[in-house]
């Protein structure tokens, strides 16, 4: 490796040190509070040398929150040849959960730390871009559920869906995140993967299948009605009249 190829690769470690100190405070700490100097101190740099590689805080940030945007949508390239776009749906739900687990000061981040007006009016990431932008890949893949009859009739908003199962996964992760590595006796986790394994394919199933149709699980299948033993009238010839013969007797007597 030459001296130039040297220099380059220290100085994105030195980047990468700040970017990794910045997403540490700013979850910790929050946006208003973290100043250049506090992540200075945090990597033993000078304030100097943070200057040197971004402008201000408000450049640091967008830089953490395009470089973040961006490794969540890379992690949904893969899907991309999954041709059933139901089933592709249920891969970006499972891709979304494990991101947030392995990534939790990311995820922390980029979803559960408010963000400056002003970060928010310049990204990296390139909007409505598939390869780039998480959610456009989303609903992309919920507008070809859509276009192909695989939703019930009252799930057409594709926004809509979006927007639902972008908050069920949300709210997994963000339990587990900074909930479920407590050994608590309230509540018995169970292991995160699992439990979205579960929910994604309610709520999928509870779009995509028709209203009245038979549960696969026996056990929560409808009752079978016991049936009804009808007594069927005697013939007219059969029929007495009591009342007529008590009188003929009356009469005879």
């Amino acid at each position: 490796m030459g001296t130039k190829e040297r220099r380059e690769r220290e100085k994105q470690e030195v980047r990468e040190r700040i970017l990794d100190a910045a997403r540490t405070l700013f979850v910790r700490e929050g946006y208003e509070a973290v100043s250049m100097r506090r992540i200075a101190d945090l990597i033993e740099y000078s304030p100097t040398a943070i200057y040197m590689h971004f402008e201000d805080k408000d450049a640091l940030f967008r830089e953490l929150c395009g470089t973040d945007f961006l490794a969540l949508a890379k992690s949904f390239g893969h899907l991309a040849t999954i041709a059933d776009p139901l089933e592709r749906l249920r891969g970006i739900g499972r891709e979304y959960v494990r991101f947030g687990l392995e990534h939790p000061n990311h995820y922390r981040l980029m979803f559960m730390t408010p963000h400056p007006p002003e970060a928010e009016e310049e990204t990296t990431v390139e909007k409505g871009n598939p390869e780039q932008d998480a959610y456009s890949f989303l609903l992309q893949t919920i507008q070809q559920c859509v276009a192909a009859d695989r939703f019930r009739a009252e799930y057409r908003d594709a926004e809509q869906v979006a927007q639902m199962l972008w908050a069920s996964t949300h709210g997994l992760v963000a339990l587990h995140i900074t909930m479920g590595g407590d050994d608590g006796d309230w509540v018995e986790w169970r292991p995160a993967m699992e439990t979205s394994e579960a929910l994604i394919d309610a709520l999928l199933r509870g779009m995509s299948e028709p209203v009245g149709m038979a549960t696969a699980n026996p056990a929560v299948a409808a009752p079978v009605a016991k049936p009804t033993r009808t007594i069927a009238p005697a013939p007219k010839a059969a029929r007495r009249k009591p009342a007529a013969r008590s009188r003929r007797r009356t009469r005879g007597a």
